[in-house]
């Protein structure tokens, strides 16, 4: 809850300087600048008051939304005829349904938002609280030292004045020890309820689908749409900018490719092949190119439109913690592959072979030419190999990379700076998701603490977010290119080109434990690429 122009990080790291400069002040002077630097930093803000009572009422919301879950329920036990559809295919059955789980997961997202404002307002009530104590101590210290000294007076300290110093430096230690506690705290639970706020934001899909084009019954199902493979709520296929962007699309189509695009939806076969085409229509693909993508994926079942168009699935148990392995790295991870091929890296290019990843994450276009080839029917995985390889190669070109030579066999890629990483990442992702990236360093934990909500906003609407981990080894340094690609709670699902995904901390991510995402040679996240729009 920052003033304007102070976060709530900025308030912690001043503090936490403040501290230090007071337990190393060696003169009167040195040590009253330090105490009204510390009570110049503004207490912790807010109305706790006011996030209690907003708590309350969405708890209450809560209950109403439980009691509209029960009622769809009884309504969808009586049974519905299959005969009914909406205006894309959607079959009653299928809007009950998805109106069940968005009644079940509307009180869910209430309550949790209730908790998290009664939490926070607890938490800032007792930062407040610890806050004014510990500048009731500064200013003891104040009172104690008295005005500063002269030029002369401060060249000399007798022993009682050294006495009375020491004495105030020790109170002022602690009152600055119990400000920066309290700034902690009132940091750590804004970055929270913001973590929450977001996610919960985020997942109020259907109405981002702002089009009268598609009914509100259709809008329904489709933002309830998962891929099969894992708990539904962790793969849905359409993520918030997803279904904001392809409503606009939309919105902007003229009357003969609206007709033609809403006819494509009401003939589909299957409530992922509709989700399928909006999220192509998302990812910024003109009617010639979204006509032959329908032809491609017509009446596929779900596993098979799974398989091909999307590479990361999460499963239910993937966020279990089993330990880690010798090298560091987590123990349970998901790989990624199609077919029992892995989407990975081939050599070392683990920048372009992440980026390609997360563009088949975005554009299942994209997706569908590295897994089915021209045709969008191969299954064969060592077809599929052969075009990854490709890919990434392409898109190591595409952003200036490095190579090793090998006279006379030729030369293999060795790496890319991150000037190129932000070439491709913009070229690759960018317009299939709408929002340009980035290059922002993070290296320490206070850069990587400030910027964890910034990232966890983007994973949360469907915008991949690429990291850069660097080691010193032995002295030489080994960097890795990963991405991140979501969030659950205090937890960030990391994809390694080494293909696999797995999930860290915020804490793992803040200070330096990323090796549980490839190995404990590259322990720091030393830089991020945001989404800037």
């Amino acid at each position: 809850m920052p003033d304007a122009g102070e976060s709530t990080t900025d308030r912690r790291e001043e503090l936490a300087a403040c501290r230090k400069d007071i337990a190393g002040a060696d003169s009167k002077n040195d040590l009253v600048g330090a105490i009204n630097r510390a009570l110049g930093i503004s207490p912790p803000v807010g109305d706790p008051g006011v996030l209690n009572d907003l708590g309350v009422t969405y708890q209450k919301k809560a209950d109403d939304a439980e009691k509209i879950h029960d009622d769809v329920k009884a309504v969808g036990t009586k049974g519905l005829p299959s005969v009914w559809v909406g205006q894309t295919g959607a079959q009653a059955s299928e809007v009950v349904a998805a109106a069940y789980r968005d009644a079940d997961q509307m009180a869910i997202a209430f309550r949790a938002v209730g908790n998290q404002l009664i939490r926070l307002s607890g938490a800032l009530e007792s930062a407040r609280s610890e806050d004014s104590g510990g500048r009731g101590q500064l200013r003891e210290a104040l009172t104690i030292l008295g005005a500063e000294d002269g030029f002369f007076d401060d060249m000399i300290e007798k022993d009682e004045e050294e006495a009375e110093r020491l004495r105030a430096r020790s109170i002022a230690d602690n009152g600055a020890q119990r400000m920066h506690q309290a700034a902690e705290a009132a940091d750590d639970a804004a970055r929270a309820a913001a973590r929450e706020l977001n996610k919960y934001a985020s997942e109020a899909r259907a109405g981002r689908l702002g089009t009268d084009e598609i009914s509100a019954a259709d809008r329904l199902v489709l933002a309830d749409t998962a891929v099969p493979g894992g708990p539904q709520e962790w793969n849905e296929l359409l993520t918030a900018t997803d279904l904001e962007r392809s409503g606009k699309r939309m919105e902007s189509m003229n009357a003969k490719d609206r007709a033609e695009f809403e006819r494509m939806l009401s003939e589909a076969k299957s409530p992922q092949e509709r989700a399928y085409l909006m999220k192509a229509l998302a990812a910024g693909y003109g009617m010639d190119e979204l006509g032959e993508f329908r032809d491609k994926i017509h009446g596929k079942d779900p596993a098979w439109l799974q398989r091909h168009l999307t590479p990361v699935v999460t499963q239910g148990d993937s966020m279990k913690n089993e330990g880690l392995n010798p090298d560091g790295a987590n123990t349970n991870y998901d790989e990624v592959t199609f077919n029992g091929n892995k989407w990975s890296q081939d050599g070392n290019t683990c920048v372009p072979s992440s980026t390609v990843n997360a563009r088949a994450m975005v554009d299942p276009i994209y997706a569908l030419e590295l897994t089915g080839g021209p045709s969008g029917q191969e299954d064969d995985p060592a077809a599929f190999r052969e075009r990854l390889t490709a890919e990434q190669e392409r898109v190591h070109e595409e952003g200036d990379g490095n190579y090793e030579y090998h006279f006379p066999w030729g030369r293999s890629p060795s790496g890319m700076d991150n000037d190129g990483k932000t070439t491709i990442v913009n070229e690759e992702i960018s317009p299939h998701t709408g929002s340009s990236y980035e290059f922002q360093e993070t290296r320490s934990a206070d850069a990587r603490r400030d910027v964890l909500p910034d990232i966890e906003r983007a994973v949360a609407e469907g915008k991949p977010v690429p990291i850069g981990v660097e080691g010193h080894p032995d002295g030489d340094r080994v960097g890795h290119a990963m991405m991140i690609v979501g969030q659950e709670g205090d937890m960030l699902q990391v994809y390694n080109p080494w293909g696999r995904t797995t999930w860290i901390s915020e804490d793992d991510f803040i200070n330096g434990r990323m090796g549980k995402a490839s190995d404990n040679r590259m322990p720091d996240a030393y830089a991020v690429h945001l989404p800037a729009d």
